[in-house]
């Protein structure tokens, strides 16, 4: 037979001898030679970078330096208005990422703040209080209810000893400890029962543990480490402005050196001219403010949100979180309400809901009074004490008029047999009726080994207890016994007469099941992934809608087993993952995202953050929630409601269309101006514009009326779509068809402007005609850009007050250029005539109109409501 290799398999004694120590603790010499030895025990970080490097590391895109280039150009070329503002915007954009990553960068710090700061150890034969950090593999902790546990260790002694586990394995309930060896080799974290971890707290009993890991060898070094290693994903949008920018980029080059060509090689313009012309042009074509654009419209998004419940960690996770097409949910504290609560009861030989549970009855009195009696946890204003399953039975009591103070006065307990894990029993005894009465509580099992029943009545016990089991129920039994004398032993709990069952489950919260159905009508593929057992797992799940005909539910020994392209290729046959490590979450975000699925991450746990750091966009409870799952999230829930990620979803799909209506709107407009110029070119007529006409068409109707499209009020059409392609950019081919259509009416109603005034008065005449239409026409084009269906004479038209507002600023300035001579002279222009003037907003209407037409035509004249 091998010798025990696993910590949980060895006997006390082998790895008190094994770690050089003993009964009577380390003393403190060799405790200090272990602590030079192994470090402190906390968790470590990798360097971290300088918030001037994070800084400088944000101008490293390629957009962002073509504008650097193009704001020193302007600065020789004596445009200092434009270098100032190209400058100020992507040092803006600059400054806003360097706080992003910082309070990214802050998980491990809120691992280490998590560590026990201190606890009881044996040295030189006596308990010591000592710093968390002092503590060394070898030393004895001594535990009580209500310490956290400050390092990794084996069980010495158990006396009842329960400690909450759900922040690092995802377990609801406490779990039971014991210190006898487990022979397994391969057992999950969850069922390591002779083994505490750091980061986990004691609710119950008492104990001494045997250190054998501290700082980074405890199960949450390992998640630090995984945090190091594992990579943030750049969101949809992160990653198709980075293509647009430098696509749009090489477009605009790429046009200018047309440009500079037709004018040397077909008109025969001087070189120097020639090119000075095409990089103001460059300049004034690249939409610099598309940048702050996106990140306005994005802090508009999460001011939003944060009114929802849903505050954005991460500007960007406003989009992604719209785009995401599968969400991968903690159970406990996430779908469910985190709290024990009674289901069912099995009384008299009939199953009651806990609803129509009757204090009155006399069938039903004796099973109630006995599940408030046989209990330690009070409930009362303050809060809930005790085990959240003895908890649930006095709720139960108090949801129904059976006060517990009341009941626990009249009935006083005067004995008791506290519960043990070897016999899963609990006794008290009580005064009742003149005598004394035992009242047990325990497993269904071991309760009907110890009472009293008739023919075919424990068969019928044993087929209720497997149907609760089957509905993930957790099953408590009672009986009771009359005694003659005070005294009490194990003994007596022996020939018990049987009261009843009570089944209780963690429940779902009520809003989950109509969120998860809004979810899946969205093309959104909910999956839990939990440490609950799978059994409750799936029960849950099927309550909510999740588990659905035709998916799985497995456990995490499964996941274990299986390849990367094995598990890529499970994943979507699987609606619940029971039993599950951190490791095992990771690499299921990770299989979905090999999938081509963009990924959420809900949960709250120190667990959950390797997961919530790897998945697109981590989701993190914010009331019961660890900080280290905040730190690693993108999003953070305050009202820890599930449904408030699909409202999260909504608003971010909104987001993503605004954008897109903005980033519409600037390229539709720049295209206009860029084939007004170069038909200028081809046809050998004068420029159509000047420098300072170009300047404010860039920085005032560019601007102004792509922010108010940002703004556009949302609707909840967007959630009868499916989720966008992971791999779907801003560029798409309708995208772009839409763009170029557009440029070209803008386009062609500006040369119609610029012919006009070139036979008017010449060239000064033209550009004046060009320049203003070109101006209005883009105003007017705001309101193309509300909804790819017609929108004129509909209320759609009106009722987005920025826009309108955005509309009458600019026309307001364009007629005051065109009307006050000081700035007719500033802005380079001439007076027209009022047949000349009346035909620049006939003309942009007249765009506006041809545009409104083209839409019906592709929508079919349908409009959506």
């Amino acid at each position: 037979m091998n010798k025990p290799n696993q910590i949980w398999q060895r006997a006390g004694k082998d790895l008190l001898d094994s770690l050089q120590s003993g009964p009577q603790g380390l003393t403190t010499k060799e405790a200090q030679q272990r602590l030079e030895k192994y470090g402190p025990n906390e968790l470590q970080e990798g360097g971290k970078k300088s918030g001037i490097r994070i800084f400088l590391e944000q101008f490293a895109d390629f957009l962002v330096i073509i504008l650097i280039v193009a704001a020193v150009i302007s600065a020789v070329l004596g445009d200092v208005e434009s270098m100032v503002v190209i400058l100020a915007v992507i040092t803006m954009n600059a400054i806003l990422g360097t706080v992003q990553t910082i309070k990214a960068e802050a998980s491990l710090d809120s691992l280490k703040q998590m560590s026990a700061p201190t606890a009881k150890v044996v040295r030189d034969g006596k308990t010591i209080q000592i710093p968390g950090r002092d503590v060394v593999p070898g030393d004895i902790v001594v535990l009580e209810a209500g310490d956290a546990v400050c390092a990794d260790g084996r069980l010495l002694e158990s006396a009842s000893l329960k400690t909450a586990e759900s922040a690092l394995t995802g377990e609801s309930l406490p779990v039971e400890k014991e210190e006898t060896p487990i022979e397994a080799e391969d057992v999950p974290l969850g069922d390591r029962k002779n083994m505490v971890f750091s980061g986990t707290f004691v609710t119950y009993g008492r104990g001494r543990f045997l250190v054998t890991g501290t700082g980074m060898e405890t199960e949450m070094g390992k998640i630090a480490s995984l945090l190091k290693t594992t990579s943030e994903k750049k969101t949809p949008l992160q990653v198709s402005l980075d293509n647009f920018g430098k696509k749009l980029s090489i477009g605009i080059l790429v046009l200018c050196a047309i440009l500079f060509a037709v004018s040397v090689l077909v008109r025969g313009e001087n070189v120097m001219s020639a090119f000075l012309f095409a990089v103001a042009l460059a300049v004034a074509a690249i939409p610099e403010a598309l940048s702050s654009i996106v990140t306005i419209v994005l802090s508009f998004g999460t001011r939003k949100m944060a009114k929802e419940h849903a505050i954005i960690r991460k500007l960007q996770a406003v989009e992604g979180l719209g785009s995401v097409s599968v969400i991968c949910s903690d159970k406990t504290g996430t779908l469910t309400q985190n709290k024990m609560t009674v289901r069912q009861l099995y009384v008299g030989g009939r199953v009651i809901p806990a609803a129509q549970a009757d204090f009155k009855d006399p069938i039903q009195e004796p099973l109630l009074r006995a599940a408030l009696l046989c209990s330690d946890a009070t409930v009362n204003e303050q809060g809930e004490i005790g085990d959240p399953t003895e908890t649930a039975l006095v709720r139960l009591g108090e949801d129904f008029g059976f006060d517990e103070l009341d009941v626990r006065e009249h009935w006083p307990r005067l004995g008791e047999l506290p519960f043990d894990s070897d016999r899963k029993l609990m006794s008290t005894l009580h005064q009742f009726s003149g005598g004394y009465m035992l009242m047990t509580k325990g497993a269904v099992d071991v309760l009907l080994d110890r009472t009293l029943l008739g023919p075919g009545e424990r068969e019928e016990i044993e087929r209720v207890n497997q149907s609760f089991s089957e509905q993930g129920l957790r099953v408590l039994a009672f009986a009771c016994r009359r005694m003659e004398t005070m005294e009490v032993s194990l003994e007596d709990e022996n020939n018990l007469l049987f009261l009843g069952l009570i089944a209780m489950m963690d429940p779902p919260r009520e809003e989950s099941k109509q969120a998860v159905a809004e979810c899946i009508a969205a093309g959104i593929r909910p999956v839990m992934i939990t440490g609950d057992h799978v059994v409750t797992a799936s029960a849950i799940a099927k309550e909510i809608g999740i588990l659905t005909p035709g998916t799985e539910a497995v456990e995490g020994a499964v996941v274990e087993k299986m390849s990367e392209e094995e598990l890529k290729e499970f994943v979507p046959k699987v609606s619940v993952y029971a039993r599950v490590s951190p490791e095992h979450k990771i690499r299921i975000v990770r299989a979905w995202q090999e999938k081509g699925a963009l990924v959420a991450m809900t949960g709250d746990g120190v667990n959950d953050a390797p997961a919530l750091k790897q998945a697109d966009i981590g989701v993190a409870m914010g009331i019961t929630g660890t900080e280290v799952a905040k730190d690693a999230a993108a999003m953070v829930l305050t009202d820890d409601n599930f449904a408030t990620i699909v409202q999260a979803v909504k608003n971010g799909r909104n987001v993503y269309a605004n954008i897109r209506r903005s980033i519409q709107f600037l390229l539709s407009g720049n295209t206009a101006g860029i084939l007004t110029v170069l038909y200028a070119s081809l046809m050998a007529l004068p420029v159509p514009f000047a420098a300072v006409h170009l300047l404010f068409i860039n920085l005032l109707t560019d601007s102004l009326p792509a922010i108010a499209l940002g703004l556009e009020p949302h609707n909840d059409r967007v959630m009868h779509d499916k989720p966008r392609p992971r791999s779907e950019g801003i560029l798409t081919k309708p995208f772009l068809l839409s763009v170029g259509l557009e440029g070209l009416v803008i386009a062609a109603a500006t040369i119609i402007a610029f012919h006009l005034g070139l036979n008017y008065g010449g060239q000064a005449a033209g550009a004046t005609m060009a320049f203003s239409t070109l101006c209005l026409s883009r105003l007017f084009h705001g309101f193309n850009c509300k909804a790819a269906e017609p929108v004129i004479f509909t209320r759609k038209f009106w009722n987005n007050k920025p826009l309108l507002a955005a509309f009458a600023v600019g026309t307001l300035l364009l007629v005051a250029v065109l009307a006050i001579p000081v700035l007719e002279e500033l802005m380079q222009a001439v007076a027209l005539p009022w047949t000349l003037g009346l035909a620049i907003p006939g003309l942009a209407i007249g765009s506006m109109l041809v545009i409104q037409l083209l839409k019906a035509i592709r929508t079919g004249f349908g409009r959506k409501p």
